[in-house]
C-alpha cells in the first residue's frame, strides 16, 4: 500500500505573519513617494473591504496594486522590496509561525505557500520561511521582463486557489487521493480549500471562520 506524501499547505497574510502583506506593501510605496498618498490609501482601504467581504475582483485590483511598480522599474522596485522586508515584514514574521514550518519540515512534510497575493510581494516573504514551494498570483511579464499588470493563467485566489494546487501537483504527477494534505488559513475567501484539505485548520481565523470551523469540527488555531 503506497503511502501518502504529506503536504502542509499555508495560507500566507494573517495566517503566518499577522499582516496583509499586499496592504502594507502599498503603504510602504506611499512612504517611498512613489504615488499619491489620499487617493492610494482611498483606493488601497476600498480594495481590502472588498477582499474581506469576498467581493474583490482581483483582476483590477492587480492592476492597481502593481502600478508603482510598473512606474518605477525592475531595479528600483526590488530594491524598495528589500528595504520593505526589513522594515515591515521581518518583524512580523514571529517564532510561533517559524516554529509551526519547521514543524513540519522536521517532519518531512513538503511545504507550499498558497496566498492571493502576487509573487513581486511574497517570493522574498516565502524565502524568509525557508518556504521554496510557492503558489502566488503570477503576474505576466513584457519583453524585457517587466510585470505588465495582467495576471498571468488562474489567479490563485478563492475556488482558484484549489486550481492552482491541482495543476501543481499535477506537475508532480500526483491527485488529491495521492496526498495528505494540511492546510493552514484565516479567511472564509478560502473556504474551497479547506474542504478540499484532508487536515483543514482554522488559523487565527475570523468570526465566521472560527463559527464553520466549530460546527464542522476542524482544528482551530491561534498563533497570534
Amino acid at each position: 500500500m503506497t503511502v501518502p506524501k504529506k503536504i502542509a499547505l499555508f495560507d500566507l497574510d494573517h495566517t503566518l505573519i499577522p499582516i496583509d502583506s499586499d496592504y502594507e506593501w502599498g503603504e510602504f510605496t506611499i512612504s517611498l513617494g512613489w504615488c499619491d498618498a489620499t487617493e492610494f490609501k482611498r483606493r488601497n482601504t476600498e480594495f481590502f473591504e472588498q477582499y474581506r467581504a469576498g467581493t474583490l475582483d482581483i483582476h483590477d485590483y492587480v492592476r492597481f496594486a502593481t502600478q508603482a511598480i510598473r512606474e518605477q522599474g525592475a531595479t528600483k522596485s526590488i530594491a524598495g522590496h528589500a528595504r520593505f522586508m526589513e522594515a515591515v515584514v521581518q518583524k512580523n514574521i514571529k517564532e510561533q509561525a517559524l516554529e509551526l514550518v519547521q514543524g513540519h519540515q522536521r517532519a518531512g512534510d513538503e511545504l507550499v505557500i498558497v496566498t492571493a497575493t502576487n509573487e513581486f510581494v511574497t517570493r522574498p516573504i516565502a524565502d524568509a520561511f525557508g518556504v521554496k514551494e510557492l503558489i502566488a498570483v503570477e503576474l505576466e511579464r513584457d519583453a524585457q521582463g517587466w510585470v505588465t499588470g495582467e495576471i498571468k493563467g488562474t489567479p490563485s485566489a478563492r475556488e482558484g486557489k484549489v486550481t492552482r494546487v491541482e495543476q501543481w501537483l499535477a506537475d508532480r504527477g500526483l491527485g488529491w487521493n495521492d496526498v495528505e494534505t494540511t492546510f493552514y488559513t484565516d479567511s472564509m475567501n478560502d473556504l474551497a480549500l479547506l474542504e478540499k484539505a484532508s487536515h483543514p485548520v482554522a488559523t487565527n481565523p475570523d468570526a465566521r471562520l472560527r463559527a464553520l470551523a466549530a460546527d464542522r469540527g476542524w482544528r482551530i488555531l491561534d498563533l497570534f
